[in-house]
């Protein structure tokens, strides 16, 4: 994918939020601090991790900025309730500030935070993958604890296997 104006990146990316933010949805209000391991993300960290490294690390990177990601952990938000609205708070933030990015500016080079040079659209697609992970993460926890998630894009594997040996 070859991004070449910011609106046609926020069309794509304001889709993947919104898978995102279905299956965050989903956590139960006294699960958002589960985790499967001590030490390992909680529900909430993730939750909090992708909003936080979205819009302080990726576009404060993208507008040529230093990265200001300092972590997800409770102190930003507690409760599923804030958890979510800061996710949804640091989004809206984030896509008003991608939102004043060029042509010009998402073909030129920027530095990621280790100082490797980056064309600014490729950096931009990465934070999609980012977040595309971590919501696998939640899937993930989310089953491990019994929760129904919803179909990615309305089927599940199993309907595309049964639809499959009909077509046969």
């Amino acid at each position: 994918m070859r991004i070449h104006t910011i609106d046609e990146f926020l069309d794509y990316y304001r889709k993947v939020r919104g898978r995102t933010s279905r299956v965050a949805a989903l956590i139960p209000e006294g699960q958002i601090e589960w985790t499967y391991k001590p030490g390992k993300f909680t529900l909430g960290d993730l939750v909090r991790h992708i909003a936080a490294i979205e819009r302080w690390l990726y576009v404060e990177t993208a507008l040529g900025r230093p990265a200001r990601y300092a972590g997800c952990g409770t102190v930003l938000a507690s409760g599923k309730t804030d958890v979510l609205a800061y996710l949804d708070t640091l989004h809206q933030e984030s896509l008003e500030l991608l939102h004043t990015l060029t042509p010009d500016h998402l073909q030129q080079k920027i530095h990621t935070p280790s100082g490797h040079p980056v064309t600014c659209w490729k950096w931009l697609r990465l934070l999609a993958e980012h977040e595309i992970h971590h919501r696998g993460q939640l899937y993930l926890y989310l089953n491990m604890l019994g929760i129904a998630t919803p179909p990615l894009y309305g089927l599940t594997a199993e309907d595309v296997q049964a639809l499959s040996r009909q077509a046969l």
